[in-house]
């Protein structure tokens, strides 16, 4: 702690670093190791629990990370890479470029840091081909490659000293003149009971927001519990959101929330609906197609098709995503059940010559669902087993829902946002587009770290002595304070209702399935909730401010994607990615489907526009721009080589 400050006669503790790194996920901890092994190093790490975050606590069937091909005899090259990204649409030249160049460089740094990430014999590290993959770019460590990747960054970290505040609810971004000066927090470290609240103060220069995706504005989420991002907050701060409209939605556990990708499918369990407490089992997808070897084809290409993608409905699998929602839409509860095998038995020689081909290699044409989740990936089972279910005894209840955001907050080729020194990484940042590789995600949160750390690392000036708070945030910090205050009457808690209602009405209209009146109406309720919260929250203790503060930036969240999805929905776009815009015009892929799916399918490309959202005091302004192209720069030797050694004139 540097110094205090009064405000609203509290005492509050302002901590003063050149660079703060906010979130503790893969991306956080990797730039604040960064910016260390650059040698800034006044630095410090602010996070609301270090255990918390997808990148710790998610994971898949075998997670992906993307990166140039490393072994083989596959050509490949930096902008052949960059060209796929750029391919998925919507995707800015100069980050494609940027990711693609520096894969190698950021995996083998977490090679080096002990990510088990499998080699031969002669040391090329082997890859396989993912979605969106026209080569054998992609490896995996495991189901928990972003567990593993994330604890190695961490053990770098703490054996750097860098200093981690934990417990520490951002609340407030505290900018002047679209300049980062700081963040206000919520003390979590002591009880959660009646105690007065407590807040920080992280003044610094440099903000690398890491803060994970907006995953609290939906309430069917894959996202672990505990992590809910802290997008809204940015959007308040007049951060430009990028790509909002675009997500990745597919089905998963519920208890625990996990994806149900990969062999989950491909070992072709059984899908069975009941009532709610249980009773009258039917298995649903039956009633839809003409046999039992399409809907069994279907389920297995679900395990490679995993997120819900409109082009996949009509002659793909991404029709079992709709049919479960609309079973669960009844008020029916859904399950993956690997107890028995569907359609009362299976014959293998019917299937598809994909499938089939597929299981024979596996050796799994025998025995039940759950036999040969056994015979093909033990781990699997584990997984569950070890979270108190277990599959050979019962079912995995499952829903869709939402799972990764494409989109996110905009930013230059060094992650560098439209505040200037707000720098964001991850997934809050938009670095992809509507289609991506598997396993980019990993790969951008990498690169992202390295890019901002090696920007700030080389333009920042160190302070000499701590400066004070410019007045000019006193009343931002006020106005939280005040309402910190008027939250705390004492009143009878409604703010953990008020929280699942809004995430209820966004999972049912801005998710997968898009209504444009539907989404007006919820638009209209976001905004009249957030101008009356302070009004209508009530709470006693510090959980429920915490609470509260949660759900102001869900709200906030919600109300620049909501703002985004309406207005490319009016611009008269189409279904695209994992959106279903409803359409009257359009066409309905199976006359037995509700009309709510009647859509046309967009056919994105290089030169599909980009969309960016402004939104602050409850209005939001919509632009839309061509992709940055890729950069074509004087590339000779020489000339970079003088550049570099000289001035280092890249920044």
């Amino acid at each position: 702690m540097n110094h205090t400050i009064e405000i609203n006669h509290q005492t509050i503790p302002v901590y003063t670093y050149d660079t703060i790194i906010a979130g503790s996920g893969a991306a956080g901890f990797s730039a604040a190791e960064r910016l260390f092994l650059l040698n800034h190093k006044n630095i410090a790490l602010v996070t609301e629990h270090i255990n918390s975050g997808t990148s710790r606590n998610t994971g898949s069937d075998k997670q992906t990370y993307y990166k140039l091909t490393l072994s083989g005899e596959c050509q490949d090259s930096v902008r052949e890479m960059a060209e796929t990204l750029m391919q998925g649409g919507c995707v800015d030249g100069d980050l494609a470029l940027c990711e693609a160049a520096l894969s190698t460089q950021c995996f083998y740094h977490l090679v080096e840091l002990g990510v088990p990430f499998p080699c031969n014999r002669y040391g090329e590290y082997i890859g396989y081909k993912t979605d969106h993959d026209p080569r054998e770019r992609a490896t995996s460590a495991g189901p928990y490659t972003s567990k593993i990747m994330t604890e190695a960054l961490e053990s770098s970290v703490l054996q750097k000293g860098i200093p981690v505040f934990s417990q520490m609810q951002i609340i407030r971004l505290l900018t002047d003149q679209q300049r980062i000066h700081g963040i206000l927090c919520l003390d979590l470290s002591g009880n959660t009971g009646n105690t007065a609240p407590r807040f920080a103060i992280f003044q610094c220069q440099n903000l690398i927001y890491a803060t994970g995706g907006p995953a609290g504005i939906y309430y069917d989420s894959v996202y672990p519990h505990g992590h809910h991002g802290s997008t809204g907050l940015a959007f308040e701060a007049g951060a430009t959101g990028k790509n909002l409209t675009e997500w990745q939605y597919g089905l998963a556990s519920l208890h625990p929330r996990w994806n149900v990708s990969g062999t989950y499918m491909q070992v072709l369990p059984r899908f069975i609906s009941t009532t709610p407490d249980g009773q009258d089992e039917r298995e649903f997808l039956s009633d839809f197609f003409e046999n039992d070897a399409e809907m069994l084809n279907r389920i297995f290409l679900k395990g490679y098709q995993w997120p819900f993608d409109i082009r996949k409905v009509s002659d793909g699998s991404s029709i079992i995503d709709i049919l479960v929602y609309l079973e669960t839409q009844k008020g029916r509860k859904v399950y993956l059940d690997y107890r028995k095998n569907p359609c009362n038995g299976i014959h293998f020689e019917a299937l598809s010559a994909e499938a089939r081909n597929y299981l024979e290699k596996a050796h799994a044409c025998f025995g039940a669902p759950y036999e040969r989740l056994m015979q093909m990936n033990e781990p699997a089972v584990d997984f569950y087993r070890n979270r108190g279910v277990d599959l050979a005894a019962e079912p995995l209840e499952i829903a869709l829902c939402a799972q990764h955001n494409n989109g996110g907050l905009s930013i230059d080729s060094w992650w560098q946002t439209n505040i200037q020194g707000l720098f964001c990484i991850g997934e809050a940042s938009a670095s992809h587009g509507i289609y991506r590789p598997g396993g980019t995600a990993l790969n951008a949160g990498q690169v992202g770290a390295l890019r901002a750390a090696q920007f700030i690392s080389n333009t920042c000036i160190p302070r000499s002595s701590t400066p004070d708070l410019p007045e000019s945030l006193h009343s931002q910090i006020k106005e939280i304070l005040d309402m910190s205050d008027r939250i705390l009457d004492g009143g009878c808690e409604n703010i953990s209702s008020l929280t699942e209602t809004v995430q209820k009405k966004m999972s049912s209209v801005g998710a997968a399935f898009r209504n444009t009146a539907s989404m007006e109406n919820l638009l209209d309720f976001v905004t009249d909730s957030l101008k009356a919260l302070p009004e209508i929250c009530h709470g006693k203790t510090l959980a429920d401010l915490k609470s509260f503060f949660l759900l102001r930036d869900i709200l906030l969240c919600q109300q620049t994607y909501l703002n985004a999805m309406i207005d490319y929905a009016k611009k008269g776009n189409h279904s695209r990615g994992g959106a279903l815009y409803q359409e009257a015009a359009g066409t309905k892929p199976y006359s037995s489907l509700p009309d709510m799916f009647t859509f046309t399918v967009d056919e994105p490309d290089e030169t599909t526009q980009i969309q960016e959202v402004l939104c602050q005091n409850h209005q939001a302004v919509i632009s839309w721009r061509n992709p940055r192209p890729m950069p074509a720069d004087d590339n000779f030797f020489e000339n970079i080589w003088k550049q570099y050694r000289i001035n280092k004139n890249i920044y």
